[in-house]
């Protein structure tokens, strides 16, 4: 692997005919994985629909740079990579068209940087049908012009594996040394626990042949990207065991949990599975998720004959660290979780499927074209199918979030004002208003001091029909929009007269 690699990388350097036949192949080569990464930005502007409103998460993120509202409480799981993203256009515009073009371009220039990470590795036609088939999944589609960190933990898992394996076969690789810095860095400044199980491969390689500055890199990368995140966790969250321990009860106590059925069950399109109950989907709806593991196999397979085992078994094994806290660890599903995981699978899973189809034998050839061709077909229909339907179905809810503050404005809840009780986060980010908690994991007022605020400035308290109000909301004024039931203190009432 090492005098293959050094025999590409050198080749291309030479000059004379020798060096431009080899550069030939290699500019065809990006040109497929840029054809990709355009197609997947095309798709998303396409599908996704950039006036989709802002979801909860996101508004969360997006609130902490924007001039729209106020901070939304920032929980203990979450890091600042997201702010950070978004910053160079949250910052100064309330666009949310804007920001998901932005977002947008930025996803596609990222799946082609990554993908290009592993061109030494990989024929470009592996690489170019890998980054299809992750880029078509419904899952991908919909969170590339989010601003949520799960599809850049992904990028920053393709990198990571790519640019080990390139540091591993030419020690002298100034770049992919940085480019493993680079990405254990943006995984840690999205999300530090995801960019730990998704290197522990890495690392554990890294020590056991003694490759130092791969392992210098990672570390060097973990540690710039999560620095924020242990400061703020001395800072505002009592310390990092605290955090953690905090992170942990939010997201229900991690510990030993069979997820399995719940991711499948989120499958269909629910962006968050919990609790995650019913039926599961469909067999032609899960049927690739099955696919998966069997294609990986057949993938190490082709990768042996091919004389690329160790590229194939290092995907695999940081897929399956990246996946096994989601799958084992947790107890509710979002189908975001896993893209780390298809990310790094796709690579085995096109290697094997372009073995399949060009594999000798001319009898069989035709047979496995066809069959491919069409599995494929059926999957991109599928993956086109569940992701028009989440698209509708966001979309829905969030124009109905517009009403309800639409109402609430009409009721004088203006800025400045605070919002308390059932979807308040994203509705106070919608409405300009802060969003305050008395009680459970995002508690940062008290009764009392959320009575003297509704002294001050409009506060409204939403509730689901038949959910009492809390006791001090009891006796102001109550609303219906939708679904929720909205209590006005009287000062929002006094405001709207006047």
């Amino acid at each position: 692997m090492t005098d293959i690699s050094h025999a590409i990388l050198t080749g291309a350097r030479r000059s004379g005919p020798g060096g431009a036949s080899r550069r030939v192949p290699r500019l065809r080569g990006d040109g497929l994985l840029a054809t990709v990464a355009a197609a997947f930005t095309l798709a998303q502007l396409l599908l996704v629909r950039p006036p989709m409103g802002l979801g909860w998460d996101e508004t969360v993120y997006v609130s902490q740079v924007s001039p729209h509202a106020p901070a939304a409480f920032f929980s203990a799981p979450r890091a600042r990579g997201v702010p950070l993203l978004v910053a160079p256009v949250a910052a100064w515009s309330t666009s949310t068209p804007l920001l998901r073009v932005y977002l947008a371009l930025l996803s596609g220039l990222a799946l082609y940087l990554a993908l290009r990470v592993w061109r030494d590795l990989f024929p470009s036609r592996v690489l170019a049908l890998a980054g299809a088939l992750f880029a078509s999944l419904w899952v991908t589609l919909f969170y590339g012009p989010q601003a949520m960190p799960n599809y850049w933990v992904a990028v920053g898992a393709l990198v990571c594996a790519g640019c080990f394996l390139r540091a591993r076969a030419r020690p002298g690789d100034r770049a992919a040394l940085w480019g493993l810095v680079a990405g254990a860095a943006l995984m840690a400044w999205m999300r530090p626990m995801d960019a730990v199980w998704v290197i522990l491969p890495l690392l554990v390689l890294a020590a056991v042949r003694r490759h130092g500055r791969p392992l210098l890199a990672l570390l060097a990368g973990l540690a710039a990207g999560s620095a924020e995140w242990v400061v703020e966790a001395y800072v505002s969250y009592g310390g990092l065991l605290q955090r953690l321990s905090d992170g942990s009860a939010i997201q229900g106590g991690l510990g030993w949990h069979l997820a399995v059925a719940d991711q499948l069950r989120s499958l269909d399109g629910r962006t968050l599975c919990r609790p995650c109950t019913g039926p599961l989907p469909e067999p032609v709806l899960v049927g690739w998720w099955f696919a998966l593991p069997l294609l990986a196999l057949l993938g190490l397979v082709a990768a042996r004959r091919a004389r690329r085992t160790v590229p194939t078994l290092v995907a695999l094994a940081c897929a399956a660290t990246a996946a096994f806290p989601y799958l084992f660890m947790i107890g509710y599903a979002a189908p975001r979780f896993l893209l780390p995981a298809y990310a790094l699978l796709a690579i085995p899973v096109a290697d094997a499927l372009v073995h399949l189809v060009t594999a000798p034998g001319r009898a069989w050839r035709p047979v496995a074209v066809t069959l491919v061709a069409l599995a494929l077909a059926v999957h991109l229909a599928v993956q086109y199918a569940v992701l028009a339907h989440t698209v509708e179905r966001t979309t829905a809810d969030r124009r109905a979030w517009d009403r309800t503050v639409a109402e609430l404005h009409r009721l004088g809840v203006r800025p400045p004002c605070a919002l308390t009780g059932e979807e308040a986060v994203p509705l106070a980010f919608y409405a300009g208003c802060s969003s305050v908690d008395t009680g459970g994991h995002n508690a940062n007022i008290t009764p009392d001091g959320l009575v003297r605020t509704a002294r001050r400035i409009p506060v409204a308290v939403l509730t689901l029909p038949g959910d009492r109000p809390p006791a001090y909301a009891r006796s102001w004024p109550v609303h219906r929009s939708g679904a929720l039931s909205l209590y006005v203190a009287p000062s929002a009432h006094r405001a709207a007269g006047s």
